[in-house]
């Protein structure tokens, strides 16, 4: 389509619902070059520069993180070592998201981040692609959606599998009914993760090492650390509320469940075939060590969804669990440790999925999948292949269609739902009941003040009115 017929077509489309256009100047056509920055550059952000720096005609132009220790090494090994032009550096996104240059935004930060920084840069006019769990609570997940669907930009959550050829014919499988009724899926995620020790408030002595860094006073005088506590209590530095141990303390992270394990419960939503559950239970604990974490490293939870065309008590069941120790494999998953990162395979970590039908089973991992059929469990369908949800961002942006999304905003804000529903009936000790149609949990006011935060620090306020 011509552009100026495309802009033409595309004022009166958001004029007619309501919407208030937001047009970036920089994306010109589908020949011009993508601009993105990359917001939270330690660990997985690495990954996103170098899979963005990949893609044709797409630069990554700008890096925001509050720790810049990390500027010079990064630099070097992905921009200056690969003849890139060095990208401009930030350590507070507020003013990464004025810079009108930058056409798009990943958002790489601890989870307490995902959605504000999400959210302010939907406002901005930035295109977005934030990592998985998108939001740290379920308030913020149905901020992110309303911000999504205000603005007129394209918004991707972290669910790489969706992307992959792997999960969408297993889904197809699945909900053409090759495997019968499906009535149950497993998410699993046992993974090889040691004590995270504990350590004293402040500096750490010069010559001591933490497994993530030095953490002395002079490496913590370039690291702005209330940017990086942003909406949660203010604190103290301590090496465990920092790199990665952060995700093992409910203030800025989810547990295994929301880190690892959402992986795992969209795909069993997804072949499920259903959205939000009713009954939750959940029963776990931290054991073993002694030690800074405070989320469960065993943890075992139940979601019961409706389902009206099921048979008997018309129901679905969506079982997941979290190891972090020594562990068995699961119906062939973890045969194959081909992935030598380990992130989705290794000796160690045993992750996928399993489906349980009325003529069959199926077992999928991050890129195969395999079934076995009838009572003697034979060889049956199986798929395989892996994508790029890099690319797949990208190229939605330069059609301006959310619609070719594999990975929407709204299927990763209900599997992020199941994945909070689940630990905050671990954090209380008892079943929920739960009414998808209001977002709230049935007579149990103790529940409901979970969906949320008590209170967030000024002025990192997830906004009422996006």
């Amino acid at each position: 389509m011509k552009r100026r017929k495309f802009i033409k077509n595309s004022i009166t489309g958001a004029a007619a619902i309501g919407f208030p256009l937001i047009l970036n100047a920089n994306i010109k056509g589908s020949n011009d070059r993508v601009r993105v920055a990359v917001v939270g550059i330690r660990g997985q952000g690495q990954s996103h520069i170098q899979n963005y720096s990949a893609l044709n005609n797409v630069e990554v132009a700008a890096i925001c993180d509050v720790d810049e220790n990390l500027y010079p090494k990064i630099i070097k090994k992905h921009f200056t070592d690969k003849g890139l032009k060095r990208p401009k550096t930030y350590v507070d996104m507020r003013k990464l998201f004025e810079d009108k240059s930058i056409d798009a935004v990943s958002v790489v930060t601890p989870n307490h981040w995902h959605a504000l920084a999400s959210i302010w840069a939907i406002q901005a006019g930035k295109h977005v692609s934030v990592e998985k769990p998108c939001c740290y609570n379920i308030y913020e997940g149905q901020k992110l959606i309303e911000a999504a669907k205000k603005y007129s930009v394209i918004v991707q959550d972290g669910a790489e599998q969706r992307n992959n050829p792997c999960a969408q014919t297993a889904a197809e499988f699945l909900h053409t009914g090759q495997l019968g009724e499906v009535y149950l899926a497993k998410g699993i995620c046992y993974k090889w993760r040691d004590t995270i020790g504990s350590y004293p408030d402040g500096p750490m002595p010069e010559g001591q090492k933490h497994p993530f860094g030095s953490f002395t006073k002079k490496y913590l005088s370039k690291v702005n650390y209330d940017l990086w506590l942003g909406p949660a209590p203010k604190r103290s530095f301590n090496p465990n509320r920092f790199h990665y141990n952060w995700h093992w303390n409910t203030e800025y992270g989810n547990g295994d469940m929301g880190n690892q394990g959402v992986h795992e419960l969209d795909i069993a939503r997804w072949g499920l075939d259903v959205s939000l559950p009713t009954r939750i239970t959940a029963m776990g604990g931290h054991l073993m060590f002694d030690d800074a974490q405070n989320t469960p490293n065993n943890l075992m939870a139940l979601f019961e969804f409706p389902n009206a065309a099921g048979k008997g008590d018309k129901k679905k069941i969506l079982q997941f669990e979290v190891r972090h120790w020594i562990s068995n494999r699961e119906v062939r998953l973890g045969d194959d440790n081909s992935d030598a990162s380990g992130y989705m395979k290794s000796a160690t970590n045993t992750i996928g999925n399993l489906f349980y039908g009325s003529k069959g089973y199926m077992a999928k991992n991050v890129d195969k999948w395999q079934t076995y059929m009838g009572k003697e469990r034979e060889l049956g369908s199986s798929g395989s292949g892996l994508a790029n949800n890099y690319k797949n961002f990208i190229d939605a942006i330069r059609a301006n269609d959310p619609s070719m999304l594999n990975a929407k905003i709204q299927e990763g804000v209900n599997s992020c739902t199941v994945m909070h529903l689940g630990n905050i009936a671990y954090q209380l000790e008892r079943s929920l009941e739960f009414d998808p149609a209001t977002m709230k949990f049935k007579n149990d006011e103790e529940a409901n003040l979970m969906i949320s935060r008590k209170e967030y620090r000024q002025p990192f306020i997830i906004p009422d009115s996006v």
